[in-house]
């Protein structure tokens, strides 16, 4: 039955087919439905937001902050963090110089204190938050070591799940860094991992998600979607709800599987455009979650909403970002590729303010500069670029009151633990309060 499915939708894709009354594909019943829902076209070529856009509204956000870290792990949604430091440099985690880091998205892992991370030998690293070396282990071989393995992590405070760009995942004691297993998978890696009870989740290059066993690292089940012939940089992401897993792959399409036992829910594309140089191309955000729907966009100039249950559209607005949204309340906020902070109505999708973060930049230089992630604070929204810098955005008006020079090259998104600010860059981690 699902491939069957499988095929249908794939016949409707490849001919281009659109949502509305020509394309037959609709009852007349479903389509006064999507009348009244007011829905856009999902694949018409969009141009990006280039103006401001109601500058004038101050957005006051709510104070909330008892979301569970738990809660917010699982579905990528850090809503607003008790942040409002004066972005004084404290201390520097160093470590070799990690080849080729513009081309990663390199996530720390927090242990209470302590932070973890890994140098260009695929050396795992723990610091404590003096910045003094805890540990380091290397379970690598002289030629594997010499492939510049990047490491992605994920951690319940007791074990460490580490897995690769090559082929290998393994499991670390905390206190020590010791060995508890190593396994190799098939394909090399590329995507968030998920802790969740007993087992984890991860994506690899095939596009297939993987849940496997924290006692053992023996695979449990797979569930394996359309494989692309090109393999995308950009790292694939997930979110749990409930007993439920919902991922994208590199193609854009959308499933959700049961976390028990791997059966598929519902699938959805979400682009019509089957071109392999196109789906090298994509890239899409990091998928948030609340209770009952999934948030994303990606650099077609597509921002999604997506009901849980049923895999349905709830809208789909014209927002052009790659970079993690944040679910603030009713407030979604984004930042577009071109430099626009976006504030949209999450049950709408309408677009409540468009304000330009980048206007302080050099107009000739502007092109070449891309945000790679940000944090809402108490007062401010911290927003990190491709060039080493880290601004600062005032929450009511949307506008840049400062700009921070870290480096001259790519840093990572900002991390907040304990009121201080983290930002990777290709040889340390910057800490800032």
């Amino acid at each position: 039955m699902i491939k069957i499915l499988s095929l249908f939708l794939f016949v409707f894709l490849f001919t281009s087919c659109s949502f509305n009354k020509s394309s037959k594909f609709w009852t007349s019943e479903t389509l006064e439905k999507l009348e009244e829902k007011k829905f856009e076209k999902i694949f018409d070529n969009q141009k990006a937001l280039d103006k401001e856009f109601n500058t004038n509204i101050n957005l006051n956000l709510s104070l909330n902050l008892k979301r569970s870290n738990l809660f917010k792990e699982l579905t990528n949604n850090e809503g607003r963090v008790k942040f409002d430091g004066l972005l004084k440099k404290s201390s520097k985690y160093k470590f070799s110089k990690i080849k080729n880091f513009y081309q990663h998205e390199p996530v720390i892992s927090f242990n209470k204190n302590n932070v973890i991370f890994f140098d260009n030998k695929g050396t795992v690293l723990q610091f404590d938050e003096k910045s003094k070396l805890i540990w380091k282990k290397n379970y690598y071989t002289k030629s594997e070591k010499k492939l510049d393995p990047i490491l992605q992590f994920a951690n319940n405070n007791k074990y460490l799940v580490v897995a690769d760009n090559l082929t290998k995942y393994y499991l670390l004691d905390l206190r020590n860094g010791n060995l508890v297993w190593s396994k190799k998978n098939l394909a090399p890696f590329n995507s968030q991992i998920k802790i969740y009870k007993d087992r984890f989740f991860i994506i690899d290059f095939t596009n297939t998600l993987r849940c496997i066993s924290l006692k053992n690292g023996e695979e449990i089940w797979n569930f394996q979607t359309e494989e692309s012939f090109i393999r995308s940089q950009k790292k694939l992401s997930m979110a749990i709800v409930g007993e439920v897993i919902y991922f994208n792959n590199s193609l854009g399409d959308i499933s959700a599987i049961n976390i028990n036992d791997g059966e598929l829910l519902w699938q959805l594309p979400t682009t019509s455009n089957i071109i392999v140089e196109s789906a090298f191309s994509l890239e899409t955000s990091d998928i948030v979650a609340d209770e009952n729907n999934l948030f994303f966009s990606n650099n077609k100039n597509q921002f999604f909403s997506i009901d849980i249950k049923s895999g349905n559209f709830n809208w789909i607005n014209k927002v052009n970002s790659n970079i993690r949204p944040t679910l603030v309340g009713n407030f979604l906020i984004t930042v577009s590729l071109e430099g626009y902070l976006i504030v949209i109505d999450k049950i709408t999708g309408n677009i409540i303010k468009v304000t330009d973060v980048f206007n302080n930049f050099n107009p000739k230089k502007r092109d070449k500069i891309f945000p790679e992630g940000f944090v809402v604070g108490l007062k401010n929204i911290y927003l990190s670029t491709n060039t080493g810098r880290l601004l600062v955005i005032d929450i009511k008006s949307g506008k840049t009151i400062s700009t921070l020079k870290v480096d001259n090259e790519k840093i990572s998104r900002p991390f907040i633990l304990n009121k201080n600010l983290y930002l990777v860059k290709d040889n340390a981690i910057i800490k800032l309060n």
